[in-house]
Formats: structure tokens, sequence, C-alpha cells
């Protein structure tokens, strides 16, 4: 039985200069942790909202009329949808869910306005 195949681990980041949302060409890893100088980096939740848009962290997506930023929760091990208004709502991002949403934008794109 095989346990394990290779994927590739898809990042943005977000320039703390430059306040632009890019996709990054290389990264550096010091004792397995990956970072970039000057750079929030974002990761790829491995699911696309209904228009097959990738889903990424941080992220802002519609779901009704309510708007929640893409989030990852240590405690349960998961991502995370959490309401832009009221952060106590929250709910598991799953496949099922990502299929029904609409990503607007990056959290912090939206800062600007």
């Amino acid at each position: 039985m095989h346990f394990h195949s290779q994927r590739k681990l898809l990042f943005k980041a977000w320039n703390t200069e430059t306040k632009l949302l890019m996709r990054l060409g290389s990264m550096d890893c010091v004792k397995g942790e990956l970072y970039k100088k000057d750079h929030i980096l974002l990761p790829f939740t491995g699911m696309h909202d209904k228009a097959g848009d990738e889903l990424y962290e941080m992220d802002i997506v519609l779901i009704a009329t309510d708007r929640f930023v893409i989030v990852w929760d240590g405690n349960p091990i998961a991502w995370q949808l959490v309401n832009v208004n009221d952060k106590a709502i929250r709910q598991p991002l799953t496949q099922e869910v990502a299929g029904t949403v609409v990503r607007l934008c990056c959290y912090f794109e939206s800062e600007k306005n």
C-alpha cells in the first residue's frame, strides 16, 4: 500500500514593504522553516472556490452576504473560516464548503481601503 504522494506546496506572499500581494520565485529555509524577508507567507489551502480560484490563507471569501477570512487553526488542526465582523463566528473550511464560497481578495489588500 502506498501512503505518500509528492505534491506541490503553493504560496502567495504579502510584501510588507511594497504592500503588494505576489507569487514568490524563491524562499529561504532555515531549520525546516520557510521564510522570506519582509513578506508574510500565505499557504494554499488545497481548495478552490466555486469559480475554481485557489484559496489561500488570509483570503476573504463570501458566503451568502457574510464575509469570512481563511485562517489556520491549530486546535483542532484545520482550516477555519472566521467571520470578519464577529470573530466568535467560525466554521471549518472543508472541500464541500469551499465549493460554495466566492473569493473576494486577500485580507491585506482589503486593509488599504
